[in-house]
């Protein structure tokens, strides 16, 4: 029972990093909307959004009976990109941060495992954090809203892919449902590598 309990917390943490991350750059680059409302905080209750942080995990939990893939959301951090002192690659730059925070925590847990894996006792919560970390950057690249991959792509694509996008505004919260309950074990796989080349496991 106290793994899944700490799997929660780790992917709490993770999505607060995530979420801070993106007001942060986007403060550096002129916009106070997230500092005005209080959501640089650690504080894990200026965060939480009741279906992605509490009720779907929850959910997960429940249908895995504990053994599956646990994933959830925090609360979007607002943004208003008419503040970005840069106006063509703000959006990039804000949505690519929280990704890039969580494989930065990904690769130093799993360095830590590599060089202090005499540490046994703690090496399992440590290879989880980094795990969860890659698997957690890697959704979020997902071009699909409203994951950070969606405005990534769409403000890197010419406009005559417009009609593409709305397409994906319209349909791709749908298709974004399918990924979370037949997309997960693929990209744990894949994180499960990622680990694996940095831990040396």
């Amino acid at each position: 029972m106290l793994l899944p309990i700490f799997i929660l917390l780790v992917l709490f943490f993770s999505i607060v990093i995530h979420e801070v991350a993106h007001g942060s750059v986007a403060l550096s680059l002129g916009d106070p909307t997230a500092k005005e409302e209080g959501r640089l905080s650690l504080n894990p209750l200026k965060h939480i959004d009741p279906v992605g942080t509490i009720f779907f995990p929850l959910f997960l939990f429940l249908i895995t009976f504990g053994r599956g893939p646990i994933f959830g959301w925090a609360k979007p951090v607002p943004i208003n990109p008419l503040n970005f002192k840069d106006k063509k690659w703000g959006i990039v730059k804000v949505s690519l941060a929280g990704p890039l925070v969580n494989f930065l925590i990904a690769i130093i847990f799993a360095v830590f495992v590599r060089f202090f894996h005499f540490f046994s006792p703690i090496l399992d919560f440590f290879s989880l954090i980094s795990v969860y970390n890659f698997a957690w950057g890697i959704f979020n690249l997902i071009p699909l809203p409203p994951l950070d991959g969606f405005h990534i792509l769409f403000q890197i694509l010419p406009e005559r892919f417009f009609s593409f996008k709305f397409f994906l505004l319209q349909y791709g919260f749908l298709i974004l449902i399918f990924v979370i309950f037949f997309g997960l074990f693929p990209i744990f796989s894949f994180s499960q590598l990622l680990f694996n080349l940095f831990s040396g496991f």
